[in-house]
């Protein structure tokens, strides 16, 4: 093996560590035991699903902004009560049925650390459900309830992006940050 391509593969190794030593975490906390025999058998199937399972390596940031991060856990917990209320309503309501509409969500930060967040944040708020994500040109494609007319539509779509922005603010890189900061000064993001 070349010096070079040595170089690359051990880069790419010490950039999965911390996923590798996360899913031993979640094998030990699926079978409640923290044990030496638990983390040896983490490791081994880590090995493997990230062997099988190839994925393109992501490169950690490292940047966790905490005031943001604490934010958004907050304003999340806060939106899966708001949307569980209303969609409960919505099934209540016997006078109409709830309009649903599938939305395009171009993201304006396309990376895809920040987009499997921003999508599973969008799923976990009840009343929306993301059907398909494009990742070569970063858009999200949603399955909303709760939507009646266009306004609607857009309300759910700035929603999103507004997920985005706080994401970006919380976890993303430093140039994800300086261009939301860029933007915000333009007046182009909230």
């Amino acid at each position: 093996m070349r010096a070079e391509t040595r170089k690359i593969v051990l880069r790419d190794i010490a950039l999965q560590l911390p996923f590798l030593a996360w899913l031993i975490v979640l094998w030990m906390l699926v079978w409640n035991q923290f044990t030496l025999l638990s983390a040896i058998t983490g490791l081994i199937v880590a090995v493997f699903v990230t062997r099988v399972f190839r994925l393109p390596t992501i490169e950690l940031t490292a940047r966790i902004n905490l005031w943001y991060l604490a934010t958004f856990i907050i304003r999340f917990l806060w939106a899966v009560v708001r949307g569980a209320v209303a969609v409960s309503a919505q099934v209540f309501d016997f006078r109409r049925q709830p309009g649903a509409a599938i939305i395009a969500v171009p993201l304006q930060y396309p990376d895809d650390l920040i987009m499997t967040h921003v999508a599973v944040t969008s799923s976990l708020i009840p009343g929306s459900l993301v059907v398909e994500a494009d990742r070569d040109r970063g858009i999200l494609y949603l399955h909303i309830i709760g939507v009646r007319n266009m306004d609607d539509v857009e309300k759910q779509r700035q929603g999103v992006l507004q997920w985005e922005r706080r994401i970006v603010r919380a976890l993303g890189t430093p140039a994800q940050y300086r261009a939301l900061k860029a933007d915000q000064r333009a007046g182009g993001a909230r």
